[in-house]
């Protein structure tokens, strides 16, 4: 018998094709786009009149041992006012899109308020990964997004968590608004963020806010990308709002008023324009929450789970696999994550199919069915949606078909098939930077993605697409044989779950293909050492090695060629460097900065078997 799913609507389905020269098909969905608000405040301004008491977001109050007590919510109406206050404070400090708002703190009630003045005054903003300023130690990824944006004022809610970065990167000239009283900072004045909010409104900001348009840009967020240095993605309101109004259409369930529990980053595309704006946009609450999917935090989201019911849940591989494992065990979690969700749905990166049927079993345990993973693909420049899934019969790696409005052309790049994007959710270049914008649209306007695809079904066009990898990230053995990364990364995580976190393809110009493992915490059970142990202790521990020893058979066993036989691994106890670029925030590996930057540790890994290898002489 066919699974039993909760229900949830696949309006989109059917696409028109169109062929073009040289093995170019161009792919649409035969739905066309619905009009759409032309910037995110007509959104605000109409919530904060039809519902004005209802909560737009709410964030538990931290108190000063750092515990975590009740919400602090915030109405619609108090948003629309708080946003005006503040974009009026804005205006009278004359900052622009040339000279924005930077906001280097966590989500967080005082971010969103500010994001939101901005908004509505017509001012850009940034929201800077907090890692640049609270993990680096050299600071040279926030002195770029500083240099690159040319802030008029930086903001930080912990004046002195940021301290540090702030009086190293932020140029003396530059305004700082902090959101409490203690500063921690001894060289330079600050402004509080309760200034901002006691500025009396006039009917400046009004005007402003009218005088906004599709192509005023709303913000700047910055890839984490395969480049050392982030380039800055421009986000026009035209942009944010068609992407908005796309996912309601790929998503009907989010007209609904959706109720999120959500800690993704707003630094990031799917926290800050995917999840924040739909909030928006759709008359929804989010609560932040103040977890995360790391073994320090995972329990403040577990908490926050049992208390709140969202209706539509957004998370990472990782953090879902987390929730499915305490689920099994954790009743009043399963009961009341499970009481109302209709969807669940992650990005971000592979999906294990382990995980896939942990979920399922602890759903048709709890309630008698299942809950639909959504996915797609998207990316900082288009919004970040772009692709869905058409049925709830999802596997890992589908991608679905375009969302109304957007249209992909499928090229034929080395050996592969790369999908690229035009429509109106497709950012307009990245900011102050002309050549990476040229380099990165084709001739006819497409923007390249860098992504590989192929069909799910290819006597059925409707079904959609499934991912196959980043066309970058392939590469060639020593024999000239091509490694597909993507599906081979996905392979050796889910031969390796539950502990495989992640995986680094190596072989580049080598023999044989290689990987290096950063293992998740759960090997410390499988050790069956102490707490405290060192974690290169307990990689080396028996039971771990007979794991991975198996995990290596398993998978050569599977192979059918040299391009997909994995001969070797090597088990990471370093976690990756976010200074070195190896990580993003939401955990993502940087495959290139790894290798770059661990390449001894690949020589070493491949050390008996160069017969590939060029010497230095012959490069």
């Amino acid at each position: 018998m066919a699974p039993k799913y909760r229900p949830l609507e696949f309006p989109v389905t059917r696409v028109v094709m169109r062929e073009g020269r040289g093995g170019v098909r161009y792919m649409k969905a035969e739905k066309p786009l619905g009009e759409h608000a032309l910037r995110l405040t007509d959104r605000l301004v109409h919530w904060a009149r039809t519902e004005p008491d209802r909560t737009f977001i709410a964030r538990r109050i931290r108190h000063a041992d750092g515990t975590l007590g009740d919400w602090r919510p915030i109405s619609y109406k108090e948003a629309l006012e708080s946003a005006r206050r503040i974009g009026q404070a804005l205006i009278d400090r004359g900052l622009s899109a040339e000279r924005p708002v930077a906001i280097l703190s966590e989500n967080g009630l005082e971010h969103a308020l500010l994001a939101l003045g901005c908004l509505y005054a017509g001012i850009a903003f940034c929201p800077v990964s907090p890692a640049y300023s609270t993990i680096s130690q050299d600071y040279e990824k926030l002195r770029h997004v500083l240099a690159t944006v040319t802030p008029g004022l930086v903001f930080a809610a912990d004046a002195a968590r940021y301290a540090k970065a702030i009086e190293a990167a932020v140029p003396p000239d530059v305004e700082v608004v902090v959101g409490d009283n203690s500063t921690g900072l001894r060289e330079r004045k600050v402004t509080s963020f309760a200034d901002l909010l006691a500025t009396a409104p006039t009917p400046q900001v009004d005007a402003a806010m009218q005088a906004t348009g599709p192509d005023t840009i709303a913000k700047f967020l910055f890839t984490s990308g395969s480049t050392r240095l982030p380039k800055a993605v421009i986000n026009t309101h035209r942009m944010w709002c068609a992407n908005q109004q796309q996912m309601r259409e790929s998503m009907p369930v989010l007209a609904q008023a959706p109720v999120l529990v959500d800690w993704l980053p707003w630094n990031h595309t799917f926290g800050g324009n995917h999840n924040f704006g739909l909030t928006i946009y759709n008359g929804g609450t989010l609560y932040i929450d103040d977890g995360k999917p790391v073994p320090a935090l995972i329990g403040e989201t577990l908490r926050n789970l049992r208390e709140i019911a969202p209706t539509v849940y957004f998370n990472v591989p990782t953090g879902f696999e987390a929730i499915a494992n305490a689920m099994k065990t954790d009743d009043v979690l399963r009961r009341n994550l499970l009481s109302r969700v209709k969807m669940f749905f992650y990005a971000g990166a592979a999906l294990a199919q382990p995980v896939w049927d942990t979920l399922h079993e602890v759903q048709e345990r709890e309630i008698g069915e299942r809950i639909v993973m959504g996915t797609g693909l998207g990316m900082t420049e288009s919004g970040p949606f772009a692709m869905y899934i058409t049925n709830p019969h999802v596997k890992a790696g589908y991608l679905g078909v375009p969302t109304p409005g957007l249209e992909l052309k499928l090229a034929p790049v080395d050996g592969k098939t790369e999908v690229r994007y035009k429509g109106p959710n497709v950012t307009p270049g990245y900011w102050r930077n002309e050549a990476a914008t040229r380099e990165s649209f084709d001739d006819e306007g497409f923007f390249c993605t860098g992504d590989a695809v192929l069909w799910i079904d290819e006597n059925d066009v409707h079904q959609g697409l499934k991912f196959d990898g980043r066309i970058a990230e392939d590469f060639k053995l020593g024999t000239g044989t091509f490694v597909s990364v993507g599906p081979l990364r996905a392979r050796i995580i889910a031969a390796g779950a539950p502990y495989v976190q992640d995986a680094v393809i190596t072989g580049i110009n080598l023999g044989e293909v290689g990987a290096l493992i950063f293992p998740t915490p759960a090997v410390r059970k499988l050790a069956g050492l102490p707490d405290g142990v060192p974690l290169q202790q307990v990689l080396e521990s028996a039971p771990v090695q007979a794991h991975f020893q198996r995990v290596v058979n398993a998978l050569a066993t599977a192979a059918t060629g040299s391009a997909n036989r994995v001969a070797r691994l090597h088990l990471m106890h370093e976690p990756p460097s976010i200074d070195l670029g190896e990580v993003t925030d939401k955990g993502s590996i940087n495959q290139h900065a790894v290798l770059k930057h661990r390449d001894e540790m690949v020589q070493h890994l491949h050390g008996d078997r160069l017969p590939f290898t060029l010497k230095p002489e012959a490069k």
